[in-house]
């Protein structure tokens, strides 16, 4: 028998995987990604990117059978994944999988949530399937980076859309064969572009990635059928968006060597390879303790993604999430990076803008991922340097548990709903032993 290929290869997976062969570590570490998540979601509930995409989508919409959180109203399954997962990416605040900058939950929980919310599955389940749908992700995006993003694919859009296939097709009780078709059929929706990461319409491609994987879910429990070298083919979609697929990194130690274990969270609400410069610049204020106007110039030395994410001008709360310029602004000169610290206000702040101009960035190919140099002269000729390998967030620095509901309770407040917090979190960590999703919905409605 030949060997599978990849689509066949990770249907196996998701039709075979047991919730009783899950490490304890690997079920608590998806209960940390939904605590993230579902905050992230809530701190945008009155975001007006979330409130067109609550009025888009109910336009459009079947039995409202799924919570949108933080919301008065409910949707279609597919609507509900489709707001959640917006909200939940909109402020940049969200999971990362380093290696391969996705991040993970926006497009893979929404669609799980909303698809056992509608058909009264428990909370282990959802765990599970959130899992398992993440790996999938993590997995395909491991195999065409760094080739795929480069060439100007949004790889969360892209590879969250299997990975949210995944996850619907194991909740849908999929077979080995019907799972691969599943993740073959999300082979024709995985799309979003890095030119539009500034705009809305990146929110369009995130939320599509979500109800996308329940439609291929569906459509494969239907019988249809896919490619089954969709994904590595000749003219498959590996090809077509990137480089040839790497199919050891999908295949090699599935089930056994978690990638989604080794998802992180943020501190800060921006892109995650500014986080070490925002420490740095962190530390550096406190060393030099000395005010904006003696600081001349700053360096900020990083990898390529860094320079080809960071590099802009800034114009408004989304430039500011994503540029080195204003990371580097906020560490010396406000001293934190808040929610807050990206809003149009802090954008159009003289101070900022006038200290993002006296910032530079340079390529150090020599740094890693995630890595950041950063250099200040001051107005007397000194100069001070320190370099974060690691920054706070990251796998080797993670958030702790508390950590995590401090900032679920930052996000609950900005939402508007800080009373609830406490028990949505009790909740969410409760999730493995919920028989439903009756109470933690109603939380979050």
């Amino acid at each position: 028998m030949p060997d599978p290929t990849a689509t066949q290869a990770l249907g196996r997976f998701v039709a075979g995987s047991e919730w009783r062969d899950i490490p304890a570590e690997l079920r608590h570490e998806a209960k940390r990604s939904i605590l993230n998540h579902v905050g992230c979601a809530l701190g945008t509930a009155r975001d007006p990117a979330v409130l067109t995409a609550l009025r888009v989508m109910r336009g459009l919409g079947g039995a409202q059978v799924a919570t949108v959180f933080g919301q008065d109203t409910r949707l279609d399954a597919m609507g509900a994944a489709f707001v959640n997962a917006v909200a939940s990416n909109l402020l940049d605040y969200d999971d990362t999988h380093l290696d391969t900058v996705i991040h993970p939950a926006a497009p893979v929980a929404p669609p799980v949530f909303a698809l056992a919310e509608q058909r009264g599955l428990c909370g282990a389940a959802v765990l599970h399937a959130f899992l398992l749908g993440g790996e999938v992700a993590c997995r395909i995006g491991n195999a065409v980076s760094p080739g795929h993003y480069a060439r100007g694919w949004h790889i969360t859009s892209t590879c969250g859309a299997f990975g949210a296939a995944a996850g619907c097709a194991r909740l849908l009780g999929l077979s080995a064969e019907q799972a691969g078709h599943a993740i073959g059929i999300a082979s024709s929706e995985a799309a979003g572009t890095v030119e539009n990461l500034p705009n809305a319409a990146k929110n369009v491609s995130v939320g599509n990635a979500a109800r996308h994987g329940i439609l291929a879910a569906l459509f494969a429990a239907e019988g249809y059928d896919a490619a089954p070298a969709a994904i590595e083919g000749r003219l498959g979609w590996a090809r077509a968006t990137g480089d040839v697929a790497d199919m050891a990194a999908i295949t090699e130690g599935l089930g056994t060597r978690w990638e989604i274990g080794r998802n992180t969270y943020k501190p800060y609400p921006a892109g995650i390879v500014f986080h070490a410069v925002i420490d740095a610049c962190l530390e550096l204020r406190a060393r030099l303790d000395v005010p904006p106007e003696a600081i001349a110039a700053v360096t900020v030395a990083g990898d390529a993604l860094l320079l080809a994410r960071g590099d802009r001008v800034v114009r408004n709360a989304r430039d500011s999430r994503v540029s080195i310029h204003h990371s580097a602004a906020l560490g010396l000169l406000r001293g934190r990076a808040g929610v807050a610290e990206f809003e149009t206000p802090a954008v159009e702040d003289p101070a900022l803008a006038g200290f993002r101009a006296k910032v530079t960035a340079a390529l150090d190919a020599m740094l890693p991922r995630g890595a950041a140099r950063v250099t200040v002269r001051l107005a007397d000729g000194r100069r001070e340097e320190t370099t974060v390998f690691t920054a706070r967030g990251s796998e080797a620095k993670p958030l702790t548990d508390a950590e995590l509901e401090a900032k679920y309770h930052e996000n609950a407040a900005l939402g508007g709903c800080p009373d609830r917090a406490a028990a949505q979190i009790e909740a969410i960590w409760a999730l493995e032993e919920a028989p439903d999703l009756t109470r933690l919905m109603a939380l979050l409605a």
